[in-house]
């Protein structure tokens, strides 16, 4: 079969950023975009490395706050430059503690300061409580399910869109039924699960834009059976709203 075209996928900080199977989001991107039709390569991006000269798409994990210490050098370095790529258009989703570092400044419970990117309009502040377990929330993708283990409380800014809206879990904060933040192609989340192989429409939404980047043309989608992962989620969302 003859390639549509070759996407550049970039994990940013796999060893550092990525726990709680967050691995499994960019082993999703990769084989769906194959099964799309299109080529793809991976490129891991550790602290030190150079960007590839044309990333089309972006994911980012989670990890502890020493891990996100250990990144802050590095995404200083290469922060124009997501700034800029954000402003093309390039579509990014960032899980947990690098949805974190996508804000304006993470404040851990001992009162250091991590400053952040920017590029979404989000604060946050760790707690000595955990928001732990199963989560399913309305976006404009549709019903999306995932698990959330998080001691950051995030607020979003007055004109900052989230992601989501809690229908089961706690969200950003536990208390105002929001959920991570879009600007953008750019979303940031605290689902873990990983979010993208439960729900694949967000995976796709993901890749669209990637091809296009990729091509310059419209996205081609595969005929690809789903069905698994759909019923999956359906027993997900009944059994967290039934709880």
């Amino acid at each position: 079969m003859t390639s549509k075209g070759t996407i550049d996928l970039v994990h940013l900080y796999p060893r550092e950023m990525s726990i709680y199977g967050d691995l499994g989001n960019t082993r999703c991107l990769a084989q769906r975009i194959r099964r799309h039709g299109y080529d793809v390569r991976v490129h891991d991006h550790d602290p030190g490395a150079t960007l590839p000269e044309t990333p089309h798409l972006f994911m980012g994990g989670g990890g502890q706050d020493s891990g996100q210490s250990r990144v802050e050098d590095d995404l200083a370095v290469i922060a124009d430059r997501l700034r800029d790529l954000v402003a093309d258009g390039t579509p990014m989703i960032m899980i947990c503690g690098m949805y974190q570092l996508f804000g304006n400044a993470f404040i851990t419970v001992e009162g250091q300061e991590l400053p952040g990117l920017g590029i979404l309009d989000v604060t946050t502040r760790g707690n000595p409580t955990r928001m732990i377990g199963g989560i399913v929330l309305d976006t404009g993708l549709g019903e999306v399910v995932g698990f959330e283990n998080h001691s950051g409380a995030t607020v979003l800014g007055g004109g900052q869109s989230a992601f989501g809206t809690v229908r089961a879990g706690h969200g950003n904060n536990g208390t105002d039924r929001t959920e991570g933040a879009v600007t953008g192609h750019v979303i940031g989340s605290y689902l873990h699960g990983p979010i993208l192989p439960a729900n694949p429409r967000l995976a796709d939404h993901l890749i669209a834009r990637a091809a296009e980047l990729a091509t310059g043309r419209p996205f081609e989608p595969g005929d690809l059976d789903d069905a698994v992962a759909d019923q999956a989620r359906s027993r997900q969302v009944r059994r967290l709203l039934a709880a």
